[in-house]
């Protein structure tokens, strides 16, 4: 199984209740090579895993990016 599912799966409850809550059975998981595009959005709203994180090769690394609209001040 994906080491992703099952952090996923500790963040919810268990295997199960992931499962039910991406409206899916649990056997599903096993088969998975990576997440399905089409789960990535639903499975980080579910556990607050980043996107970027379930599929990097999607979604690229994560940006370490201040507040919005903020522009770092230089360094003096």
């Amino acid at each position: 199984m994906l080491k992703i599912v099952e952090q996923a799966a500790e963040k919810v409850g268990g295997l199960n209740k992931l499962a039910a809550e991406l409206g899916i059975k649990h056997q599903a998981f096993y088969s998975w090579r990576q997440v399905p595009p089409a789960r990535v959005l639903d499975l980080e709203r579910i556990t607050g895993i980043s996107r970027h994180d379930i599929r990097p090769d999607i979604y690229g690394k994560p940006v370490n990016a201040g507040p919005a609209g903020r522009v770092p001040e230089a360094a003096e």
